[in-house]
């Protein structure tokens, strides 16, 4: 499996016959390298899937859903909303379901947030948010926790999807912070690799992963500090 991390929570995965973007909050996007395109990273991507409807993880998804053609994985709202922008093909899901799309299977967990859009001038609801677990043969299961607060229903995550690759928001304000994310890691999890994400980004959030992997402890030596933009094996 391969991970690139594009700043805040906005990830590519590839895989055999996959192509995939979570969240792609490419323009505006702070973090987001400079030296790279929206056209360039939407290039051959095949599916999106996003975690909730906020601006900052919706992003540029309905463009890059028309100019490749993807197939959008979202909760029912979202997809609805999407498809009346002209998105052809939506997949919609909810909590607890799974869907098989064929070269791997998608899961939408429950995550402790809110979802909504700003972009159409008002306040839309976009359904609840979610984390996204990623099942691929031969790969290791894959686990967005989307942006969610600690919650104990996590362990139950662990016992039925067993993934091994987290992303973990950890830029506190909207999100789990250092700390409170570093404990759900020891806690509810037995990841072998951990990356950190939603920090660096806005001047409000936190800017480095130090106190997440502080808080690790012996645990900090499975964490990948991503480079946006820089792709790496997973």
């Amino acid at each position: 499996m391969k991970i690139t991390w594009y700043g805040h929570a906005a990830f590519k995965i590839e895989l055999k016959d996959a192509s995939i973007l979570i969240d792609p909050f490419l323009t505006g996007n702070p973090s987001f390298p400079k030296d790279q395109t929206v056209e360039e990273v939407a290039k051959g991507v095949t599916y999106v899937i996003l975690t909730h409807g906020h601006d900052d993880h919706i992003g540029n998804t309905i463009e890059i859903c028309k100019s490749t053609g993807a197939l959008l994985s979202a909760n029912a709202e979202i997809c609805g909303w999407a498809a009346g922008k002209g998105v052809e093909k939506v997949s919609p899901m909810n909590s607890g379901g799974k869907v098989d799309v064929g070269p791997f299977t998608v899961a939408l967990t429950v995550a402790h947030h809110s979802s909504s859009t700003s972009s159409d001038g008002g306040r839309t609801y976009l359904g609840n948010p979610h984390g996204v677990v990623i099942t691929a043969p031969g790969e290791k299961v894959f686990y967005h926790m989307g942006d969610t607060d600690i919650f104990s229903d996590m362990a139950l995550i662990n016992e039925f999807y067993g993934p091994k690759i987290g992303v973990v928001p950890i830029g506190d304000r909207f999100t789990m912070g250092g700390k409170l994310a570093a404990a759900a890691c020891k806690r509810f999890f037995d990841f072998d690799t951990i990356i950190p994400c939603h920090y660096g980004s806005f001047p409000i959030i936190d800017q480095t992963p130090d106190l997440f992997i502080s808080e690790l402890g012996d645990l900090g030596s499975r964490v990948k500090v991503a480079v946006p933009g820089v792709a790496f094996e997973a």
